[in-house]
């Protein structure tokens, strides 16, 4: 694994560790101040910058405290000199809505460029499969 694969697979690991305990700064630490969010939720447009973004967690960290879980599951890094990708299969749900589904996975996709030599998150998006 490469270095900078190895620095963006931190990244991602930290954001998730994160996101898990409801720590918005750390959430958004890691990104762009022009970011684009492609969300599970409307709008379908997607969320820009870093503060549109930012406001989106305290209603996921109030469903997340019932109780839901949020763990990455799998991790995939493919890292270019200045661009990069990622994508994810999280654990994301409630206890029982885990229990009624075991493979329910929430789908991340992560575009990543470098800026002054550090990696950050210019781009996400969240999906669950539709059925």
């Amino acid at each position: 694994m490469s270095d900078d694969e190895t620095q963006i697979r931190t990244l991602i690991t930290r954001w998730a560790d994160a996101v898990h305990r409801g720590d918005l700064g750390t959430v958004l630490a890691g990104h762009a101040d022009d970011m684009v969010l492609y969300h599970v939720t409307p709008p379908h447009e997607g969320i820009r910058g870093l503060a549109a973004y930012g406001a989106l967690w305290p209603a996921f960290f109030a469903w997340q405290a019932e109780g839901a879980c949020f763990a990455i599951d799998t991790l995939h890094v493919t890292a270019g000199h200045d661009v990069a990708y990622a994508h994810a299969l999280v654990r994301c749900g409630t206890p029982r809505e885990l229990a009624e589904d075991p493979a329910l996975r929430l789908r991340l996709t992560f575009g990543l460029r470098k800026e002054e030599g550090r990696w950050v998150i210019a781009h996400e998006h969240h999906s669950f499969p539709h059925e």
